[in-house]
């Protein structure tokens, strides 16, 4: 039996000017799978998925997401994936309400369209409390599932997080991921990157990136085992400090 891909790449780099942000990375995300990038800042996790979601043009290589090429359909891309960025995309001067039919407008939805998913995507992150208050007076947590409750309106096929977690306390966390997994399960691809080495433990399989290149692949307990570690944190500084020590010997 053939394995479906949600995304797929193949050497793809990124410059910008001197510096190589990302550099011929390749990896592929099956269907419905939570695939997480691990990294420190400036590993090139958020340049990858600026790639993926048809923002931002390679400077060579090859990939599609959801079997549309990132050079020449984008349009189709941003049609059939939903994308939450580090910082929530959200207007504070509006409700709660009006965030989410503003979102349901960009994606083309109907009145009638708008109105089922926005039920449908409350029930999931459970915002209806809140639909009334204006954005900047609901509390950080309740923030990030908004921004997800946009990102995911118009029932993406593919799901790209780009470190949705960041700034967030440890319960509103613990509940994001809750939410993470409802989507995976229902058959959604969950693409997301993260700082945090307890997340990385949560994903069905794991990259791990540093200075543009990915170091290692595979799900956590597969890299534990590969590299004789208990946690994926000291397998993380294992592997930073001997790609630190390759380059001080270049």
């Amino acid at each position: 039996m053939t394995e479906a891909y949600s995304v797929q790449v193949e050497g793809i780099s990124r410059r910008f000017g001197d510096f190589v942000a990302v550099d011929g990375i390749s990896f592929k995300v099956r269907e419905g799978e939570i695939f997480g990038f691990l990294g420190a800042n400036g590993a090139g996790k958020t340049t990858t998925i600026r790639m993926l979601c048809g923002l931002l043009l390679p400077s060579s290589g090859r990939a599609t997401v959801a079997g549309y090429d990132i050079y020449s359909e984008t349009a189709q891309i941003k049609a059939t994936i939903g994308y939450m960025s580090q910082k929530f995309s959200l207007y504070d001067d509006l409700t709660v309400a009006q965030n989410l039919d503003f979102y349901g407008g960009i994606y083309g939805l109907s009145r009638e369209e708008l109105g089922r998913a926005i039920t449908s995507a409350i029930a999931t992150t459970d915002l209806k409390q809140h639909l009334g208050k204006l954005t900047r007076d609901i509390p950080t947590g309740w923030k990030q599932r908004l921004a997800l409750t946009c990102a995911i309106l118009h029932e993406p096929r593919i799901l790209f997080l780009d470190e949705p977690t960041g700034g967030v306390d440890p319960i509103s966390r613990r509940e994001f991921w809750g939410l993470i997994y409802d989507l995976s399960e229902r058959g959604t691809t969950v693409f997301l990157t993260t700082h945090y080495m307890d997340e990385a433990e949560y994903c069905n399989r794991l990259s791990i990136m540093h200075d543009g290149r990915i170091i290692a692949l595979g799900s956590p307990r597969e890299l534990k085992e590969r590299y004789r570690k208990s946690t994926i944190e000291a397998l993380f500084i294992d592997l930073v400090r001997q790609e630190s020590r390759k380059a001080e010997t270049v």
